[in-house]
C-alpha cells in the first residue's frame, strides 16, 4: 500500500481506481512541452490524481478543468481556485454538454489513464469527438501498440479500426514502470490523438458492429463470421471473405460499413 504525503494529509493509492501516480519530474516536463498548452485554451484532464500533471499545466494555463472520482482527491482539488472539478465516472461525463455549459468550442483532453478503463474512456470519448481538438493521454503500452497499429499486425483490431478512422494518431513517449509511484507492472506510453477535419462519413453504431464481428474470431477467415453478418445486413457489394479480420484495412471496413443497408 502505498502512501503520498501533501498538505492536505496522506493519500493512500487505491487499487479499485487503478491508481499510479506520476513521479518522474523531467517525463512530466516532456509531456507538457508534448501537449504545448497556451493561455486561454481549454483543457480539461482526466484523472488528475495528486496534480503532478495539473500543477506543471497550471503554470502555462489560466484555468483547468479536470475529471476525478476519489472523493479524498476531489477535496484536495477544490482548494486550487484555478481548478474547475468535475466529481464524477469520467465514462458518465457528457463532454459535448460540458463544453456548451462553459461556452468551450473545443477541449484539448489530458490525462493519466486508469489501465483497467482505459479502452472504454476512449470509445466514451470517440462519442464526443466533434468538441475535441486534440488528446494527449498517457496509456499502457500494449494499448497505444493496440491504437497505432497497421494491418497483419498481431496488435491491428476493434481499437485500431475505430481509432484510426476518427483520429490521426502518433507514439510519442514510452515511459518506463518507475516513472510511476506504485510502480504498475507494465510499460507505458503517451499518445497523441488528433480528430481528422474530414473524416469519412459513417454510422459509427454500423461500423462498431461490424469490426466487432469481424474481430469476434480472429484466426478464422472471414467467410464464417463477417461475410454472414453483411449479407443479412444487405451487402451486395465486393469483399474477399477468404482473408482473416486483421488482413482488411481501415479503408475498406469503412467502405463495408458504408455499403451495409441500416433501418430507421
Amino acid at each position: 500500500m502505498t502512501r503520498h504525503s501533501g498538505a492536505s494529509g496522506t493519500h493512500v493509492a487505491r487499487k479499485r481506481f487503478g491508481q499510479h501516480f506520476l513521479c518522474d519530474s523531467g517525463l512530466i516536463a516532456e509531456i507538457v512541452d508534448a501537449i504545448a498548452p497556451r493561455t486561454n485554451e481549454h483543457l480539461i484532464e482526466i484523472g488528475p490524481g495528486l496534480g503532478a500533471l495539473t500543477l506543471p499545466l497550471l503554470e502555462h494555463v489560466n484555468h483547468l478543468t479536470v475529471v476525478e472520482l476519489d472523493r479524498d482527491l476531489i477535496k484536495r482539488l477544490q482548494q486550487n481556485p484555478k481548478l474547475s472539478v468535475v466529481g464524477a465516472d469520467v465514462l458518465t461525463v457528457d463532454f459535448s454538454s460540458l463544453a456548451v455549459s462553459k461556452g468551450v468550442d473545443r477541449w484539448r483532453v489530458v490525462g493519466n489513464l486508469p489501465y483497467n478503463i482505459s479502452s472504454p474512456i476512449l470509445f466514451h470519448l470517440l462519442d464526443h469527438v466533434d468538441c475535441i481538438r486534440d488528446q494527449h493521454f498517457m496509456l499502457q503500452k500494449e494499448v497505444v501498440d493496440r491504437m497505432v497499429a497497421q494491418p497483419a499486425t498481431a496488435a491491428y483490431g476493434r481499437l485500431s479500426v475505430m481509432l484510426q478512422w476518427r483520429y490521426e494518431m502518433q507514439n510519442m513517449l514510452f515511459v518506463p514502470p518507475e516513472s510511476f509511484d506504485p510502480p504498475p507492472r507494465v510499460d507505458s506510453a503517451v499518445v497523441r490523438m488528433i480528430p481528422k477535419a474530414q473524416p469519412p462519413t459513417v454510422e459509427m453504431a454500423v461500423l462498431s458492429e461490424l469490426v466487432k464481428v469481424a474481430f469476434s474470431q480472429r484466426r478464422k477467415v472471414l467467410r464464417h463470421t463477417l461475410e454472414p453478418w453483411l449479407a443479412a445486413h444487405g451487402f451486395n457489394g465486393d469483399f474477399d471473405a477468404r482473408r482473416r479480420a486483421e488482413e482488411v484495412s481501415v479503408d475498406e471496413y469503412i467502405r463495408l460499413a458504408q455499403g451495409v443497408h441500416t433501418t430507421g
